[in-house]
This record gives structure tokens, sequence and C-alpha cells, in this order.
């Protein structure tokens, strides 16, 4: 995938069950509060706190649940990216057609 666009339904395709999507949510926002803590407390020691919160919830869903390979390991950047865009979207109500649309592009593989 050469464009943040081709990664996007992939991304989204990874992450079609419902778990999977609310663990990375969960895991985003105690990242997010973390970061934010560590900032306005001085406590650094936080910010790694954050990124092991962020990952571990993820993985729980991918492994777990999902049974796929976090798209992290393949492409980090993209799927921080794509975190984020999901994380947003989910916010707003309107993750659900962006999972359609993805489920046309990348049928669900054989576990």
């Amino acid at each position: 995938m050469k464009t943040f666009a081709e990664f996007w339904p992939f991304y989204v395709g990874e992450h079609r069950k419902p778990i999977t999507r609310s663990l990375h949510f969960a895991g985003s926002s105690l990242a997010l509060v973390l970061v934010a803590a560590g900032i306005f407390t001085g406590r650094w020691g936080l910010l790694p706190a954050a990124l092991v919160q962020g990952y571990a919830w993820a993985w729980v869903g991918h492994f777990g649940f999902e049974k796929n390979r976090p798209a992290t390991f393949s492409y980090p950047l993209w799927s921080l990216r794509g975190d984020f865009r999901m994380y947003r979207l989910m916010l707003l109500g309107r993750m659900g057609p962006e999972v359609q649309r993805a489920a046309s592009q990348y049928p669900a593989r054989a576990s």
C-alpha cells in the first residue's frame, strides 16, 4: 500500500468486530488521559504507561477476538493515524458505514 487512502479500508477491515474497536477506544482513551496527566503533573513516567495502555488493549482485541495480527506491526505510522481516525469516527457515531465499506473491499478471512 502506498497511501493512507489505500490503507484505511484494510485497517478498518482488521477491526470488523465491535469488541475490537471498543478495546481500541478504551486503550486510546486511557492513553490520552495518561499523556495529559503526565504533561500537567510533570510525572513523565506516565508517558510510557500511556504507550502500554494504548497497545495492550488493542492487542487483546486483535489476538483475543479478531484473531489477526495488529496492523501496527507492518504499518506503524499509518496504524496510529488510523487509530485516531477510528477513535474520532467512533466518538461521532460514524464508524458503522466505514466498517460496511471495508467489509466489501476486504471480506473476512478464515480464522
